[in-house]
């Protein structure tokens, strides 16, 4: 959902020359299509559904990338890990939320970095499926309510959208 909402965005607003990709932090998708729940509401909501497969992120992508945005804090983690062994900076990891107007501000040092949401926290269980973290964006696969993510990657697109512009 926020790959196909984040690229409309940034299309709408003129800045073609980002690429926008989504990858998970786990292969167990590996190879399923938009899940057909997320794809009903992208449509409802006048997007066209390209077709995408899962996979999970590789080292060149994470490589490549100028911007990590992860949907929770336990897939911030998960990247902080990734991107340590592979020398990829972490400074880069940024979480949706940053940027949806809920009062949580980017910072240049990512959300691991001095005064980012993630600086100091850490983890006492195994948050790879779900954090539940504060700043976690609604997850539909536990929720069900896929109006409420939509929302909150709308506010979060239309956010980096306009950082980008500026």
């Amino acid at each position: 959902m926020g790959e196909v909402v984040l690229r409309d965005s940034l299309l709408r607003a003129g800045l073609d020359r980002y690429s926008v990709a989504s990858c998970g932090t786990s292969s167990e998708e590996q190879g399923n299509p938009i899940y057909p729940p997320a794809a009903r509401v992208l449509r409802a909501a006048g997007y066209s559904v390209p077709p995408h497969r899962a996979h999970r992120g590789t080292d060149e992508e994470l490589g490549s990338a100028g911007l990590i945005l992860a949907m929770t804090e336990g897939h911030a983690r998960t990247l902080r890990s990734r991107c340590e062994k592979i020398g990829v900076p972490i400074s880069r990891i940024h979480l949706w939320r940053e940027f949806d107007g809920s009062g949580l501000e980017p910072t240049p040092g990512g959300c691991f970095g001095k005064d980012g949401a993630l600086q100091m926290r850490t983890s006492g269980y195994s948050d790879f499926y779900s954090s539940d973290g504060q700043w976690d964006v609604d997850d539909p696969w536990y929720s069900g309510n896929f109006d409420a993510t939509m929302a909150e990657v709308t506010k979060g697109a239309a956010g980096i959208t306009r950082l980008l512009l500026t």
